[in-house]
């Protein structure tokens, strides 16, 4: 066991005895008390100092935001991500660094070195049986943690058909690296939202995990979540899932928003085993990657990659 281990034991352990859905909650509400005019410079700006957030993405300058929770949603520029390859190919949902990736064994996926959860939990369920068993065997899993500097908007990664979604209550963990190297089972112990879609590839799942001090997870495909699937006043652990069947499913396509951290956390992309492709070169543990990069290789046709050129977001 290592030093870092050791020390984030012991907050985690500190962390488990906090009310962390009343803590997370006020903090949302703090971050989102209006700034007067004349200081939103020097606040605002100074919070996206503090935590290194590129100002110049933002569709508009620190100033303009009302609070410090308004900017932490705030949406990019135009132009300032690009999609790359053909429809088809899925990308970033959104900016983050990129933690475990691999192949689903039986029901597990790997969290940490030496520290597994199980699929089915995370999903709460959505999905199994609809196919006979348990249908995500031997698919492919990635995760994406979001610092707080990080764009906080989640976006959809292929053109796809939301067929349910779940809201799930839980504990409110940190998520960060340390965090999930010291913390068993921990993205199947915090409040989350998921998402099953199904694409051209095959099914896909979006789990947005939730984390100490995110105010709430707000969704634009499901009103009843606009202002937040999770965090709410009286959720917590044994509260229930909330579920959303949607027959005739709901049409999204690549880069439409599909939620909103706000403030900051982790997402998990699961894919079926009907994927055919592998993860990109340049998707790799620790690295960064942007909303729109490639997550996986193109098909091969016949001897060349089937390329197109990037769409502007």
């Amino acid at each position: 066991m290592n030093r870092v281990s050791l020390h984030w034991r012991a907050i985690l352990g500190l962390v488990r005895r906090l009310p962390q859905g009343l803590i997370s909650r006020i903090t949302g509400r703090l971050a989102g008390i209006p700034v007067p005019g004349f200081l939103r410079g020097p606040v605002i700006g100074g919070f996206a100092r503090l935590v290194g957030i590129r100002v110049d993405e933002a569709e508009a300058p620190p100033e303009s935001y009302p609070s410090v929770g308004a900017y932490f949603v705030r949406r990019l520029r135009a132009g300032a991500r690009v999609w790359d390859g053909p429809e088809e190919l899925p990308g970033s949902p959104v900016d983050g660094v990129v933690g475990a990736l691999g192949t689903i064994d039986g029901d597990t996926a790997l969290q940490a070195k030496g520290m597994r959860y199980s699929v089915m939990k995370l999903l709460a369920g959505l999905g199994a049986g609809d196919r006979g068993g348990f249908w995500w065997e031997g698919g492919r899993f990635l995760t994406i943690y979001l610092s707080p500097r990080h764009y906080h908007r989640i976006h959809v990664p292929v053109g796809a058909e939301v067929t349910g979604a779940v809201s799930v209550p839980g504990g409110l963990l940190p998520v960060n690296d340390a965090a999930v190297r010291s913390e068993d089972g921990l993205f199947v112990t915090n409040e989350r939202l998921v998402v099953q879609m199904e694409a051209e590839g095959g099914p896909l799942a979006l789990v947005a995990v939730g984390a100490f001090n995110v105010g709430r997870i707000s969704t634009t495909f499901e009103p009843a979540w606009a202002d937040g699937a999770t965090n709410r006043p009286g959720r917590g652990v044994g509260s229930g899932v909330e579920r959303r069947d949607y027959s005739p499913p709901i049409e999204l396509d690549r880069g439409e928003e599909l939620a909103a951290f706000h403030l900051g956390s982790t997402v998990v992309l699961v894919f079926g085993p009907e994927w055919e492709r592998t993860f990109a070169p340049d998707v790799l543990p620790g690295e960064e990657i942007r909303l729109g990069q490639a997550l996986m290789e193109p098909l091969l046709q016949g001897s060349g990659e089937v390329r197109e050129p990037s769409t502007g977001y």
